[in-house]
């Protein structure tokens, strides 16, 4: 049966495919944030994924404000790198694994989730940037993907408590499935950040590591937040937290956390990492 070896939460922020671009990783600026991902690599070196669900939002790339379901899974052979808007490089795409796909399909449906099911998608920075930092010399990446869309992008959003549901239902679908693969999980957006209005430029630091700590240890506590006040405590786009909530869920009920980082600013956001461990296998790290 596939394994789920454990996951990574991380930021996606759109300045962040740039600097890699312009080879910006060393300058004083972004030193801080990418020195991060030295120990998420290390680790993955270790689990030796052989596949990697990601859990983020579309950015109007597939879908748009006239079209936007709540979640969508892909189901295609690959997926191609698109430029929503933020001048991302342009890309080799990532390789699917359909056989993998329809089972977490079929028993997301099963489990009274109704998906959009996607056998053509593209993917934005938000799937992207987190790829490229945890496999910085290999794009696209030595794994299988899997893309898995949460929209946080137009209301109503999910609720916490759904989206923590919705990351167990995948995490059950992912461990059923009859292949001795070795599945990484990997959550994307966050944290806490405003880009317009009265608070552009907004961040809570506090809200950030609060969540980043419950995450591991207590994920059901924030499922006591709805969409509002995490609009209100993180901004207008920190309700991306919810990708981290999904991921968490895909995991055991115990985690063994291998490494955190958190840095702001980040092009006006706040740039959290989790790298955590599955304790329902034998450890990885030594």
């Amino acid at each position: 049966m596939a394994t789920i070896v454990g996951a990574v939460t991380t930021s996606h922020i759109p300045a962040i495919g740039n600097a890699m671009a312009n080879g910006l990783q060393h300058e004083p600026y972004w030193a801080p944030f990418f020195d991060g991902y030295e120990r998420a690599r290390e680790w993955l070196a270790t689990a030796r994924p052989d596949v990697a669900v990601v859990i983020y939002n579309d950015h109007g790339l597939n879908f748009f404000l006239d079209n936007l379901p709540t979640f969508a899974v892909g189901a295609a052979p690959e997926y191609s790198v698109e430029d929503e808007g933020w001048g991302l490089p342009t890309f080799p795409p990532y390789r699917g694994i359909p056989e993998l796909s329809w089972h977490v399909i079929e028993t997301l449906v099963e489990q009274d989730f109704d998906v959009a099911t996607c056998q053509e998608m593209r993917v934005d920075h938000a799937f992207v940037n987190p790829m490229r930092l945890l496999w910085p010399d290999r794009t696209p990446p030595p794994v299988a993907t899997l893309p898995i869309h949460i929209n946080t992008v137009q209301h109503p959003l999910p609720k916490t408590s759904r989206c923590l549901a919705f990351g167990r239902a995948i995490g059950q679908a992912l461990e059923s499935f009859d292949d001795e693969l070795r599945v990484l999980i990997v959550g994307t957006g966050g944290l806490s950040h405003q880009l317009d209005g009265q608070r552009a430029g907004f961040i809570n630091k506090e809200f950030d590591e609060m969540c980043m700590a419950k995450i591991i240890d207590d994920p059901g506590a924030l499922t006591a937040l709805s969409i509002h006040d995490i609009v209100k405590l993180g901004g207008t786009q920190g309700t991306e937290i919810i990708m981290w909530l999904a991921a968490r869920g895909a995991l055991g009920d115990r985690v063994d956390k291998i490494h955190g980082s958190y840095h702001i600013p980040v092009s006006n956001t706040a740039a959290g990492l989790l790298v955590l461990e599955n304790r329902a296998q034998p450890a990885l790290w030594y």
